[in-house]
């Protein structure tokens, strides 16, 4: 079958995106609209009864695990689903073309039967799939169900459609059980693309194909755990006995969504719940952290793909001069943002590429945290000094706390260390209207995060440095208009599409340094910080890690006998 072009011209990246790939990637709104995001909490206690979700651990002993949350879930429907927690879940209810083994970043074949094989040109990836494999509702699985359920992400028009709607020409089953995916540029990273939870397989029988033809409350793939039951506080997933893959060490999953983080850390102090995944603040998981160091339960942590930046609009003064942008580089402090707000609980990031990537390069420690002879020094090429000093405006999110904290933070320090050589004004405004106004340049400063798409380090470079039409310096059209930065570099554009290409890891990671040695050097952002994942379970709950690819596993999780 092939597929026709769709996608979202104009709708905000903060909902979906920009209006391509090349536009500009977030999972800002959707994912982190009030989130912190440091840490996690999802909560798991036991029930040996037969199942009831109104009181989620009240039963000792059972084989049952029970989860809290805070996360609203606004639909399980995978063409549709674009929030962290909702992502989570359908990892483990739904399989995919490719997975990563646990505990590691390596892909692996999940319902395809092997990695694909790719054409010369790098445009078409022939994939066998699986056979003797089964739906939730006894469909069997083959090649049509794999390019059904691709053709509808695409089609049907939801929040991560571009996300295929922009790369892929074609979808066919040229076989029983071989699926030919063609795409419309050669992009290196595509099997990673095809590990997104989105993109599992769904039965035929149950989803429609057509625009907006959604199904919120419901889920039927091929997973481990079928749906059993969905309400607006609380989800019961039951084990499905007909799986094909590595059977789950409970008998199910029952799902309790908290009011507050406050309510959830009550519960899970009081051994109601039995694991924390999301959200807590910082003192909260502070307090969770001393208690297992007690001994009183366990805590987990692992680094984030979470990250905080500020984006930098060139298309005014006096952000047009770079070495105006690399005094505010120099000028902050991530040392002291970790200490002063974070009490430890995230990473200082040094490029936009998190650490979790090994083409990670910190390139952005070359202007040292906070150092003020250097910032001066880079003010006086600028043009400014205590005489002129350099006036800029930061705008942040007012209803993110952790902003609020590190905006103050930071002119806290430029009083401090500066002297009246750069003066920082601060401007606040809700997330949804900033998300709207990005794009049209009204804002100097902005201080950001994001949660990139799937697991490759080109999700970090391409929605924040790719131009799509430019001139000189400025970005007219692409994904740099979306940050507001409207940052245009026709090098690091082809920069960007020869990592696309390149199917050689050696070489691919050279051109994202080439990629990030350009980024310290013309600063149209800021990396700032990193995010940690926390999970925290009680003494007895085995199995509880956090993925290096931002997964929980549930299938591990079990009661110690």
């Amino acid at each position: 079958m092939t597929l026709a072009r769709s996608g979202h011209p104009g709708l905000p990246r903060f909902s979906g995106r920009i209006s391509s790939l090349s536009a500009f990637h977030w999972r800002g709104f959707v994912k982190f609209l009030g989130l912190f995001s440091l840490c996690c909490l999802l909560a798991i206690a036991c029930s040996r009864q037969p199942q009831t979700t109104s009181s989620p651990g009240s039963v000792a002993g059972s084989s049952r695990i029970s989860m809290g949350t805070t996360a609203k879930i606004r639909t399980l429907d995978p063409a549709d689903s674009y929030e962290v927690f909702s992502g989570n879940l359908l990892y483990n209810m739904g399989d995919r073309l490719y997975s990563y083994e646990l505990g590691t970043t390596q892909l692996k074949p999940q319902l395809a039967t092997k990695l694909p094989e790719v054409s010369d040109d790098g445009l078409a990836y022939k994939i066998p799939v699986r056979q003797g494999v089964v739906f939730h509702d006894g469909t069997a699985f083959n090649a049509k169900a794999m390019a059904f359920s691709l053709q509808r992400f695409i089609e049907n028009g939801g929040q991560p459609a571009f996300l295929l709607a922009d790369t892929v020409d074609s979808v066919e089953a040229t076989g029983d059980y071989e699926v030919t995916i063609r795409l419309k540029k050669p992009f290196a990273a595509f099997p990673a693309l095809l590990a997104f939870p989105g993109t599992c397989a769904v039965s035929p029988k149950a989803y429609e194909l057509g625009s907006g033809k959604f199904k919120p409350a419901a889920f039927v793939g091929t997973g481990p755990y079928k749906l059993g039951q969905y309400a607006s506080d609380s989800l019961r997933l039951d084990t499905f006995d007909q799986y094909w893959g590595e059977k789950p060490t409970n008998q199910g999953i029952d799902i309790q969504i908290f009011t507050s983080g406050a309510n959830l850390f009550n519960a899970f102090k009081t051994k109601q719940v039995d694991v924390a995944y999301q959200t807590l603040d910082p003192n909260q998981v502070k307090t969770l952290e001393q208690g297992a160091e007690r001994g009183n339960w366990q805590a987990i942590a692992g680094p984030g793909s979470n990250i905080s930046y500020l984006t930098l609009n060139l298309k005014e003064p006096p952000l047009d001069k770079v070495e105006v942008r690399q005094a505010i580089a120099a000028m902050i402090d991530r040392p002291l943002l970790q200490r002063r707000i974070f009490q430890g609980q995230i990473e200082p990031l040094y490029s936009l590429i998190p650490t979790v990537f090994d083409v990670n390069k910190p390139v952005f420690k070359r202007y040292g945290d906070g150092d003020a002879s250097k910032v001066q020094a880079l003010l006086k090429q600028a043009g400014y000094s205590t005489a002129k000093p350099l006036k800029v405006n930061l705008w942040y999110r007012s209803n993110v706390p952790n902003n609020v904290s590190a905006a103050n933070t930071l002119k806290g320090l430029v009083q401090q260390k500066l002297g009246g050589a750069m003066q920082l004004e601060l401007s606040s405004v809700e997330s949804a209207t900033a998300y709207t106004n990005l794009d049209k340049g009204i804002y100097p400063i902005f201080l950001l995060d994001y949660y990139g798409d799937f697991f490759d380090p080109d999700t970090y470079v391409q929605p924040f440095l790719a131009c799509a039409k430019g001139s000189q310096t400025v970005c007219q059209e692409g994904a740099s208009v979306g940050q507001g930065s409207f940052y245009y570099n026709q090098r690091v554009n082809q920069l960007i599409d020869q990592e696309r290409r390149e199917q050689n890891a050696g070489k691919r990671q050279q051109i994202f340094g080439q990629i990030q040695e350009i980024l310290a050097k013309e600063v149209p952002f800021i990396p700032l910080w990193q995010s940690k994942d926390y999970a925290f379970a009680q003494q007895g709950v085995n199995g509880v890690r956090l993925e290096p690819t931002q997964q929980l596993p549930l299938w591990p999780l079990h009661k110690a006998s």
